[in-house]
């Protein structure tokens, strides 16, 4: 199988080629987000982080302000859009041409933040059961979409997550909401597996193991491990040293064919991207054993 293919994505006309992999650097908006360290609320703290994760190289900036960690607790509507207008007006005043994603998952929000702010991408961690709206909506507004795979939500997703294989109904899952998005005329479609969403930690490694699969759909791939709890759960340590186990990991992803990594340490994914290109690229004597 191929494990690497470009593709590109029509970010409000302008054409973005996924001819390498690409870093997503998160801005968190909340209160509570599950790595103490990544929220930023005053506008100091949201200039200062926006221009971090320009200086560091991010590809694109995703835009949080709604929590979705396990047991979070629910954001009314009209906060989430409170807080990402008092975030993206700072953020365009900062880095005006910047990509720009937003991860929610109510179509209201989705709609404001495109039609006010000029965001680029929706970041759907639910796949739009969580407003049976989402889909109609990112086709009007025509934006590529991150399809996430979840199992319940977030009140309930880690309770007790069950497959019978876990890496096949992921797979079939987003197979067939990709077939309604496409059907809606939704162009550019993004899969994440949804790693930490609805399932335990044996079930993130064995999607981590076959995450080539995950090409068999057709669609640039994302992965977002950065801090999670499948990493710190297993060497029993916490988000704040989980920096190590994210990039080893995310070193796995590009090996594997990751076309975006969505992280919390730009710099540091950004240094992993590089020298796994180099492995990838260099003409070795006796070749290359790196195909991506």
């Amino acid at each position: 199988m191929e494990l690497w293919k470009s593709y590109t994505m029509n970010l409000n006309g302008r054409l973005m080629v996924l001819d390498r992999p690409l870093v997503m650097g998160i801005l968190n908006l909340t209160p509570d987000s599950f790595y103490a360290l990544s929220r930023k609320q005053s506008e100091e703290e949201i200039a200062e982080r926006v221009a971090q994760l320009v200086a560091e190289g991010a590809d694109i900036i995703d835009v949080g302000a709604c929590s979705s960690r396990p047991g979070a607790e629910d954001v009314p509507t009209e906060e989430e859009m409170t807080r990402l207008r008092h975030g993206l007006k700072l953020l365009r005043q900062v880095a005006p041409e910047a990509v720009v994603s937003v991860d929610t998952y109510r179509a209201d929000v989705a709609a404001m933040c495109v039609e006010e702010y000029g965001v680029s991408i929706i970041n759907d961690i639910a796949s739009g059961q969580m407003d049976n709206r989402m889909f109609d909506t990112v086709a009007r507004l025509r934006v590529p979409y991150i399809l996430t795979h979840m199992q319940g939500t977030p009140d309930t997703m880690q309770a007790a997550p069950q497959y019978e294989n876990v890496v096949h109904e992921v797979l079939k899952s987003l197979a067939a909401n990709m077939k309604d998005l496409h059907e809606k005329g939704v162009a550019d479609v993004i899969i994440d597996p949804g790693f930490g969403f609805g399932k335990t930690l044996e079930h993130n490694y064995q999607l981590m193991n076959r995450l080539e699969e995950f090409h068999l759909l057709n669609a640039p791939l994302l992965v977002g491990i950065s801090r999670k709890s499948m990493i710190y759960n297993l060497l029993k340590t916490d988000p704040a040293e989980a920096l190590n186990g994210t990039t080893v990991l995310n070193t796995v992803a590009l090996m594997k064919g990751a076309h975006i990594l969505r992280v919390h340490d730009v710099k540091a994914c950004r240094e992993c991207v590089e020298i796994v290109r180099k492995l990838t690229t260099c003409d070795f004597e006796g070749g290359s054993r790196f195909k991506v």
